[in-house]
């Protein structure tokens, strides 16, 4: 059977999912990768909102004071015990290594313990496979767009566990410019949010920021200049005292962002051949990037609800299902990998 044929199995196998690698502390239940029978999610936005982002060593300390409470209430949101679950899936990478240890120490204690199999599953590849989850007819080959707080990344997704990158920001990736761009604002965070909301009051054509790399026949991007420009527009304007009409800002960035990232994406589903286009990451949620890439022609477009979007366990759960039915495995030897790339095995 190849890859790509994979169904449920006969048997009904129940993954149990750890999600920690930010500040989400998340556990769910699915039955055969694709059901969700449960989905906690405890988020620690209100404690670093403080900070303007988060603060890696308070994250560690809330995820240790969570992690208990997140999995019994998963349990029995979906009426389980551990004595049902058949497999452990756990992020080990990308992410804070504090925050990635608590998670995967967790897994590797209940695996041991409960005697299953321990699942690593790589946080990115996770949110492409909260598509699996929302459209139970997807199945690959397709080529993705990965935009996150983190990463801004066009992949080739060959099969559940096959991928390859074909594109990848050199410098800063989108949601973390939206991050920066929104604190300097004073808008608070996280930023893609808020700045989405504001952008619909204003005008995008107001400001011409630049979009780079436009011209340009390869898929990476490119946000750093533009993040810079941005900033060095408002100082301007501070400085010769010049009123900011805010809303005109965050529609003129956010449409900048959005091009950029709608061109790189129709780049890539021209080279790749594929007649599906797949989004995910944070910055999915965007109504904005949502409604370009929907424009993009002779395309089926796929992305999560919301909440599939942000960080959550669910979509780790369906990562590790597909990862165990080709055989991948961790053990207790598997170590967090802060820097972990889409496609790589490091466990």
């Amino acid at each position: 059977m190849k890859e790509n044929d994979i169904n449920q199995n006969e048997k009904e196998i129940i993954t149990l999912a750890i999600e920690t690698s930010c500040d989400e502390t998340a556990c769910a239940i699915l039955k055969n990768g694709r059901e969700i029978l449960s989905n906690e999610v405890y988020t620690q936005i209100e404690i670093h909102q403080a900070f303007g982002g988060v603060v890696p060593e308070i994250a560690s300390r809330n995820h240790l004071e969570k992690i208990s409470e997140v999995i019994e209430q998963a349990l029995k949101d979906a009426d389980k015990r551990f004595e049902d679950i058949d497999e452990i899936a756990v992020t080990y990478g990308p992410g804070l290594v504090g925050a990635l240890l608590v998670g995967l120490s967790t897994a590797k204690g209940l695996a041991y313990s409960l005697n299953i199999p321990l699942i690593p599953v790589n946080h990115i590849e996770g949110h492409i496979a909260a598509n699996y989850i929302a459209h139970p007819e997807l199945k690959p080959p397709f080529a993705c767009l990965v935009v996150s707080g983190g990463h801004t990344h066009l992949v080739d997704v060959k099969s559940y566990t096959e991928f390859e990158i074909i594109g990848r920001t050199r410098d800063d990736a989108a949601g973390e410019a939206f991050d920066k761009i929104a604190r300097t604002l004073g808008l608070g965070y996280p930023g893609g949010p808020i700045i989405d909301k504001i952008a619909k009051e204003g005008n995008p054509l107001a400001i011409d920021f630049p979009k780079a790399m436009l011209d340009q026949e390869h898929m990476d991007f490119s946000f750093s200049g533009l993040k810079s420009s941005v900033l060095n527009y408002l100082n301007s304007s501070k400085m010769k005292q010049i009123e900011i009409n805010i809303p005109d800002v965050c529609a003129s960035f956010q449409y900048a962002v959005v091009e950029v990232l709608k061109h790189k994406a129709t780049q890539a589903v021209k080279r790749t051949g594929y007649n599906q286009l797949v989004l995910a990451g944070g910055v999915a949620a965007n109504s904005a990037l949502r409604m370009a890439l929907a424009e993009i022609p002779n395309i089926k477009l796929y992305y999560p609800p919301i909440n599939l979007c942000t960080d959550n366990a669910a979509m780790i759960g369906c990562a590790g299902y597909y990862a165990s039915l080709a055989g991948k495995r961790g053990n207790l030897e598997t170590n967090a990998v802060p820097n972990l790339k889409i496609g790589e095995n490091k466990y």
